[in-house]
């Protein structure tokens, strides 16, 4: 009997559980575009960039003068002073391919970094939203392949009205 019993009534409380979770939606994405303080990290990325591509730039001036000193002296050049130089050119080559192959991973990085205080302050005023409306799971729908989401459940103009953002 106890064998029976207890499985019931775990079955039914398990199901009293099921029903006291709320689970909401929120597009931490769409309220990003929204915050005005992003205009200023797409400002910041934008001459982390052009520092970058100005110090590619510097380099490739540096090779390019490089090689034209090598291509004007290579006839009174020792054996020696030949080899010397091509080394150095090759290792600018080298250094040049490597600083565009991370020159992506260092945008990448440096828009993570800032972009990360926008998360927090979205993800702050939604653990507000979610404690003060009862909430014990809220899912993102930004590329999450949900296929339906009832939109009463959706918190993403809650969040915006209590980041100030106009809700559209």
């Amino acid at each position: 009997m106890k064998k029976i019993v207890f499985p019931i009534l775990l079955f039914i409380a398990s199901i009293q559980l099921m029903a006291q979770s709320k689970v909401g939606t929120v597009d931490s994405e769409f309220i990003l575009s929204k915050l005005p303080e992003l205009t200023k990290v797409q400002e910041d990325l934008k001459a982390y960039n052009a520092k970058l591509e100005a110090e590619l730039k510097t380099k490739a001036d540096e090779y390019q003068a490089k090689v034209a000193e090598y291509q004007k002296n290579v006839a009174t050049m020792t054996e020696p002073m030949k080899k010397t130089k091509q080394e150095e050119i090759i290792a600018l080559e080298n250094d040049i391919a490597k600083f565009r192959q991370n020159g992506t991973q260092l945008v990448q990085l440096e828009q993570n970094k800032l972009l990360q205080p926008l998360y927090q302050k979205i993800g702050k005023v939604l653990e507000e939203v979610a404690k003060s409306e009862g909430y014990s799971q809220v899912l993102t729908i930004t590329n999450s392949g949900l296929a339906y989401i009832d939109p009463k459940f959706d918190l993403t103009k809650t969040v915006m009205t209590k980041l100030g953002l106009k809700v559209e």
